[in-house]
């Protein structure tokens, strides 16, 4: 066989030979992508304490990536589909790969955030790449399995991202866990080039940078907007953002119901299963990246394990989601998606309330049943979720419908970093206030009230003066510290999982049954055949 897989897949008469060789080299891409977050979340301490970080500083440390990856993605998934979804590939892993290098070189906090950024983008080119290109390369009888080894990935991300990067800060500096995504992303480019056939859509219509640009300004606003009221208090930066946010999202709308080719068919959310998986997609990591997000610090602050020591605790979250990923593979063509999905959202949401049990007292095993059965949920609802929204779109959009997914995921997430951070910070320093209010300095009453690192930073402060109490008054505060972060992670998880469970009926009432969707797809395939007929006609 040739180095190079130079044959494009749309010329192929049979099945491209190598598509499973092919999928390792996408699930590559994907790893090193959803790695980039996870993987931060344990060196955040090391960071915070090196560059001298606020909590402001730490939040855009990590949504620096969040901001462009989110915006971006449906807009290069679509110029993806007309020039060349491998080429694309290629382009974002070496994007994402000069953010990482420049990240783990700097040492000033902008610069640090600018990297991040570079990387968004290139994960913005990456994501929705990996998906069309799945999509092009498998046939339709073997998608499904292709798509659950996907989804598979993402899960082993979440706990090796950590692992790795626990391992790596034990000798080494917090740069270094930005070099994790270097050597595996050269590995992704040249099995790219050797093993992922060329594919673009064959009757590409004009790209529509009007709604690109809208969806942009749309989804890059709500973004922000998400990140920073709820954290850092709605001024007028937050407000003009969702206000932006909401008028941004009217235009693109009104534009895409008018426009001859838009870049997004927004009649699509009239179909219910894609409406449907895609609120799926969102409320389900919704609370899956909340969870995860509170629930690492409190293994890391509370309980003491080091970063390489949480990321061995969350590797029972991967296995999970290989167990889910089998179980959906062979029971969703028997039983159907929506059964699937409903199913994974309620064991996820039944994980969240799981943590409304926790207190000061509580140790890693009350945690190991909640990273269990997210995984599982993971690995049982996602894959049939993000099957259901590919088959959505003809062969011409593959990339757009990777970005939708994608955007869909990443929006969630960020939602619920946001939303249940915002909410685990206002419940934690509420319930220090009361503890200690009155027994410490204001300067470090608000040092403490910052964060749970703040809080103890401040108490190994206590334990090394004297006159401030000693050990006995430092123990003190530091058991203060671990009871109100507790609290915080029992109040939020309530309203994190009440709100998982709303989600889970609103999917539940939006998904049709199994023969409605048989019905649905039906009415799918027509319009997919007109928009081919008229891109023929126009080509």
């Amino acid at each position: 066989m040739p180095f190079l897989a130079n044959t494009p897949v749309e010329k192929m008469s049979e099945p491209y030979p190598r598509r499973w060789w092919a999928l390792i080299v996408l699930c590559l891409s994907l790893l090193i992508v959803v790695m980039a977050n996870t993987s931060l979340i344990v060196a955040a301490p090391d960071m915070t304490t090196d560059l001298g970080l606020s909590s402001s500083d730490l939040q855009w440390v990590i949504d620096g990536y969040t901001v462009p990856y989110a915006a971006l993605m449906l807009v290069l998934g679509s110029i993806g589909d007309k020039y060349s979804r491998r080429g694309a590939l290629v382009l974002g892993l070496l994007v994402f790969a000069g953010g990482s290098v420049m990240g783990s070189q700097v040492h000033h906090t902008d610069l640090v955030i600018t990297a991040r950024a570079i990387m968004g983008v290139g994960a913005a080119v990456v994501m929705p790449a990996t998906l069309s290109l799945l999509v092009a390369i498998f046939p339709r009888n073997e998608r499904a399995r292709a798509i659950t080894a996907w989804t598979a990935t993402s899960g082993l991300a979440i706990a090796v991202g950590p692992l790795v990067a626990g391992w790596l800060l034990e000798s080494h500096a917090w740069g270094s866990t930005f070099l994790i995504n270097v050597p595996i992303a050269v590995v992704a480019v040249f099995g790219a080039l050797a093993l992922v056939p060329p594919s673009k859509a064959e009757k590409p219509g004009r790209i529509d940078y009007v709604g690109g640009l809208l969806s942009i300004v749309s989804v890059g606003s709500l973004v922000y907007a998400t990140i920073e009221g709820p954290h850092f208090g709605w001024g007028r930066g937050p407000v003009t953002a969702a206000v932006v946010a909401g008028v941004g999202l009217v235009a693109f709308v009104a534009w895409e119901l008018r426009h001859p080719h838009p870049m997004l068919n927004v009649r699509k959310f009239g179909h219910r299963p894609f409406s449907g998986s895609m609120l799926a997609v969102l409320f389900f990591f919704f609370g899956t990246f909340g969870a995860i997000y509170y629930a690492t610090q409190f293994l890391q602050f509370v309980l003491g394990y080091s970063a390489l020591e949480t990321g061995v605790r969350l590797l029972p979250l991967a296995g999970a989601v290989f167990v889910g990923a089998a179980i959906t593979g062979r029971l969703t063509p028997k039983l159907g998606m929506k059964p699937m999905v409903v199913t994974g959202m309620a064991i996820g949401t039944a994980a969240v309330f799981l943590l409304t049990g926790i207190d000061k007292g509580s140790a890693y095993t009350d945690f190991l049943p909640t990273m269990m059965m997210l995984g599982f949920a993971i690995g049982l609802s996602v894959s049939p979720a993000t099957d259901t929204i590919m088959s959505s779109f003809p062969e011409s959009e593959l990339g757009v419908s990777g970005g939708a997914n994608d955007t869909a995921l990443e929006l969630g997430g960020s939602l619920g970093i946001a939303i249940l951070g915002s909410l685990l910070g206002t419940a934690y320093r509420d319930k220090l206030t009361g503890l200690v209010g009155g027994h410490l300095p204001a300067a470090a009453l608000d040092t403490a009230k910052d964060s749970v690192g703040g809080g103890i930073a401040v108490a190994e402060q206590v334990a090394k003066n004297p006159t401030a109490g000693g050990p006995q008054q430092a123990q003190a505060l530091l058991d203060a510290v671990h009871e109100s972060f507790a609290h915080g992670v029992a109040r939020t998880s309530l309203v994190g999982g009440i709100i998982m469970a709303a989600g889970t009926m609103i999917v539940l009432a939006v998904l049709p049954g199994l023969r409605g969707e048989a019905r649905s797809e039906e009415d799918a395939e027509e319009p997919q055949k007109e928009e081919e007929k008229e891109q023929a006609s126009i080509a």
